[in-house]
């Protein structure tokens, strides 16, 4: 339930962002009071590092804290909190208001679109461990944060100038300028690494831009599409800040390049961080920095994830000394019967892409670039994995070839049927609505949610676009010229019949993975048909293989689609 806001003053619920900072929410709660009436009192933001106005904003807590009800009331003030908090509001970090904007635009996202619910909680972040210590050569007082109309004012303010000029002078190498490569930069090029006399930032990517790359990689536009990577990042970085001294390198980092990037080039940076895509350059880089004792900063996303690591010499371990736990999989009978959860149903819908349109398409790639070798290798399969291959290849080559786009419009309305219909109805034929288990409890129950067969409707838009889709990458499969017309397509799938369903007898359907797994064991080690089928397949693919008959559908790049 959402409150009104004076209400939610009042009576808050907090987000923990930190658990390690668990009593921080509520002493940032009273804070930012104190700090609405300081302002609305005196008209202007507590200074930096000035005495009285943290003084009367220690006040001001104190007196909201005894007026707030006993619920809410905290029985301790942090007062070095609120000190901290007078002497740097004036402040602005571009990183933290980064990540604050992130979080903003994700929650208005899930109001817009109604499918998550937004937070509705207080929400209060703070990083007050990346100040500097005792011990630390950058000392904050009046003198050190005071501003002197710089762009860094906001930063300094934070971290002192002491603190900026070190940042000014930095050298650091940037392996790759994709997604999280662009946001490197433009936080770097904002907070001011390597934007005064001595400093350099070093980037390298041997990648060229692709359309695909445009909607995440934001320092790239359409008119840069073929175009370096590194070139058109580091010239989008330096519009940021004119400052920025950026050198962009187009070689990739390995054994091969060391020539490269070699003693002299890594002797002289200041640390390096990785925006790479794959293990292999991140274990690379890793080995480079600890042979040369260099800070790496590594990171990586995953959908809506992301990872940061510090690795620091003689401090921290190294990236490559240990290794994420592997990631939670569905279970395989939950993926293909029982769906309970909006992972479950992206995951399903990722497996029939590629089974519809990725992995036949490789093994058919493979087959047509090698006979040979492809009969090779099937050979020193199990009988039933052996026959599977072979009948997968001989339907994309043979048996479900396509020769026109109306039939690549059938073969997508009948996979609509298969999947949406037929399935579903097996599967209650199985297990019926009203069935119940050993223990007279309802199958259907818990986490098994019973489905519901769909009828195909042409006013139904998700209906018609999962067949216009399907039919434009089966004709792309094939070199077919696809009709785009969706008028047309709905048209030549609405006089489709498909036949009636008719349930199938002897079908096993797992409900735990103990039964899936043992059922791709009984498939794997095969019964003496298997042998006999093989050998009927195998005798069509020669055939294929060897009168050359031509196949200008199945070219190289078969597979190379996307959705």
């Amino acid at each position: 339930m959402q409150l009104p806001l004076p209400e939610a003053i009042k009576d808050p619920e907090f987000l923990i962002s930190d658990f390690a900072k668990f009593d921080r929410p509520a002493q940032l709660h009273l804070i930012w009071q104190a700090f609405d009436a300081f302002y609305e009192q005196k008209k202007f933001l507590p200074r930096p590092y000035n005495e009285a106005d943290a003084g009367e904003m220690l006040f001001l807590c104190e007196k909201l804290n005894a007026a707030a009800p006993e619920k809410t009331r905290l029985p301790d003030i942090d007062k070095d909190l609120v000190r901290l908090f007078s002497f740097q509001v004036e402040g602005n970090l571009i990183p933290i208001t980064g990540f604050i904007g992130g979080i903003a635009a994700q929650e208005a996202m899930k109001g817009m679109t109604s499918i998550f619910t937004p937070i509705r909680q207080w929400f209060y972040f703070d990083a007050l461990e990346c100040l500097p210590d005792s011990d630390s050569p950058f000392k904050l007082n009046k003198q050190t944060c005071s501003a002197r109309g710089s762009r860094y004012d906001g930063q300094v303010v934070v971290f002192g100038w002491p603190f900026q000029e070190a940042l000014l002078r930095q050298k650091w190498f940037i392996v790759g300028a994709g997604a999280i490569g662009c946001e490197l930069l433009k936080y770097f090029a904002h907070i001011g690494v390597a934007c005064g006399p001595g400093g350099c930032l070093f980037l390298t990517d041997m990648d060229s831009i692709e359309t695909s790359n445009l909607n995440r990689q934001f320092l790239f536009h359409r008119q840069d599409v073929g175009s370096k990577k590194s070139e058109v990042a580091a010239k989008a970085a330096k519009s940021f800040n004119p400052a920025l001294n950026i050198k962009a390198m187009c070689d990739r980092v390995g054994g091969d390049t060391e020539q490269i990037f070699n003693d002299s080039f890594f002797e002289n940076l200041d640390g390096v961080t990785n925006a790479l895509d794959n293990v292999e350059a991140r274990t690379y880089m890793d080995r480079r920095c600890v042979y040369y004792r260099l800070p790496l900063v590594e990171s990586g996303t995953q959908g809506a994830k992301g990872n940061v690591q510090v690795v620091y010499p003689y401090l921290t371990e190294s990236y490559s000394s240990s290794q994420d736990p592997p990631e939670k999989s569905i279970p395989i009978c939950t993926l293909k019967n029982f769906p309970n959860a909006i992972e479950h149903t992206i995951q399903w819908a990722r497996d029939l892409f590629e089974g519809l349109f990725t992995i036949p398409a490789e093994l058919a790639n493979q087959f047509l670039d090698d006979p040979r070798g492809f009969f090779e290798r099937v050979d020193k399969m199990h009988a039933g994995q052996k026959a599977e291959m072979l009948a997968s290849v001989k339907r994309v080559l043979i048996d479900d070839r396509p020769s026109n786009a109306e039939q690549c419009i059938t073969w997508a309305r009948m996979r609509w049927e298969e999947n949406f219909n037929w399935q579903i109805r097996q599967l209650l034929h199985n297990f019926p609505a009203d069935q119940v288990t050993l223990q007279g409890a309802k199958f259907w129950s818990g986490s098994k949610r019973c489905p519901h067969p769909l009828t195909f409707d042409a006013n139904d838009p998700t209906h018609t676009e999962f067949v216009y889709s399907a039919s434009i990458l089966r004709a792309q499969m094939y070199n077919i010229i696809p009709i785009v017309d969706l008028t047309k397509v709905v048209e030549i799938a609405t006089a489709q019949q498909p036949p009636p369903f008719v349930p199938k007898s002897g079908v096993r359907i797992a409900i735990n993975d103990q039964e899936a797994q043992q059922a791709a064991q009984n498939g794997v080690e095969g019964k003496g048909a298997h042998r006999w089928q093989s050998d009927d397949l195998s005798r069509s693919l020669f055939t294929v293989a060897f009168r050359r008959w031509p196949l200008p559908g199945v070219t190289p790049g078969f597979s190379q689609i996307e959705a």
